[in-house]
């Protein structure tokens, strides 16, 4: 393993030939660390510098899910922790800006459930790929937070607005086949045929030209990268204040004392 990636300890980083698979490896869930979530704010402009790249896999471990998003139990431990939760919203703009400004091309092997920051991760690739029973969706409103970290800009892009209103107003997840039909995925496919859907693409981009392929990403990318420098910051301050208050604390014991919420009016 090059020294680049040598020190990777919250996500697994492997580079044969001249992919780089990032795995989020954090079974069964693949709920994500303070570890994983610093270092994929960092994995992109590494990758971006390394010219053996040309292809950047993004995947999370086994089968049950790509990434749960945040982990309930720390939420509730985590508030109201203002330097920690600031270092947070700062890495999650590192990584979505990241993910749209690293030139190389970016595949998500969408390999099972992908929720809140694990559905925005997922939907920052460039060609994303996942299994049609595996469910998709940004849950954010569901614990009591607004989707700042990057739902509100990728959504909208993806499928219009009214769609996106439809999704992240309720925080109900699709499946696969319903995301690919709404146009939020590229592809949806059998669990038996991922790995297969997901080399032919790797094998298409290494058979072009890294600098057209580059270049082209960067065109498309060019508006909403733009947005993302402009309205990340008010999209975090926003998220802020929904975690402010006690009643995102509430949601989240809610869900893990599998009962309604009881939320106070403002």
């Amino acid at each position: 393993m090059p020294s680049r990636y040598a020190s990777y300890s919250g996500l697994t980083v492997t580079l044969n030939g001249n992919v780089l698979t990032v795995m989020l490896d954090n079974p069964p869930l693949n709920a994500m660390t303070s570890d994983a979530h610093r270092e994929l704010g960092q994995i992109w402009a590494d990758a971006a510098k390394d010219s053996d790249v040309r292809v950047i896999v993004i995947t999370g471990a086994g089968d049950r899910a790509f990434c749960a998003g945040g982990d309930l139990n720390r939420m509730v431990d985590g508030w109201p922790d203002h330097d920690r939760w600031q270092i947070g919203m700062a890495e999650a703009r590192a990584i979505v800006v990241g993910m749209l400004e690293c030139p190389k091309p970016v595949i998500s092997r969408i390999n099972g459930h992908a929720m809140g920051l694990g559905a925005t991760i997922a939907l920052a690739g460039d060609i994303t790929i996942i299994v049609d029973d595996a469910k998709i969706g940004d849950s954010h409103v569901s614990v009591g937070l607004a989707t700042g970290d990057g739902g509100a800009l990728l959504w909208p892009n993806l499928v219009g607005l009214v769609e996106a209103r439809r999704h992240l107003l309720s925080g109900k997840p699709l499946s696969g086949a319903d995301a690919k039909a709404k146009g939020l995925v590229t592809e949806s496919v059998s669990r038996d045929a991922l790995d297969n859907v997901v080399q032919h693409w790797v094998d298409m981009f290494l058979s072009q030209s890294p600098e057209a392929v580059q270049a082209t990403k960067q065109t498309l990318n060019l508006d909403i990268l733009d947005k993302a420098k402009r309205y990340m910051d008010e999209m975090l301050r926003l998220e802020t204040v929904s975690w402010v208050s006690p009643n995102h604390p509430e949601a989240v014991r809610a869900i893990l004392e599998k009962r309604p919420p009881l939320f106070i009016n403002k």
